[in-house]
């Protein structure tokens, strides 16, 4: 059996001033891109995974979670939409993009 995983670029409110194509990838494998309101869904082993946004330099933190049997795990992520995150990301890039568990 396998868990069920899903990222979905979207912005709920405001703009977004990082944009573009993200990638994705878990485990240090990439899954796919997403431009925005698309979703990428895969299966996963059970067990411990890491993921991370890219769009070229710019990153989301890594994130980890666990994946159970028939679990399904879902994830949001957007690029910068204030200005002070916007302008901090040219120094850290992994601030640039928003992961968030659902």
């Amino acid at each position: 059996m396998s868990a069920t995983f899903r990222v979905t670029h979207e912005v709920g409110f405001g703009i977004e001033l990082r944009r573009g194509r993200f990638e994705v990838s878990v485990d240090d494998e990439i899954l796919g891109a997403l431009a925005h309101h698309e979703s990428v869904e895969t299966a996963l082993a059970p067990g411990h995974h890491t993921i991370q946004i890219r769009n070229g330099r710019y990153s989301s933190p890594d994130q980890t979670f666990d994946a159970a049997d028939g679990e399904v795990i879902n994830f949001r992520c957007h690029g910068t939409r204030i200005w002070p995150r916007y302008v901090a990301s040219v120094f850290v890039p992994s601030l640039a993009i928003s992961l968030k568990r659902e």
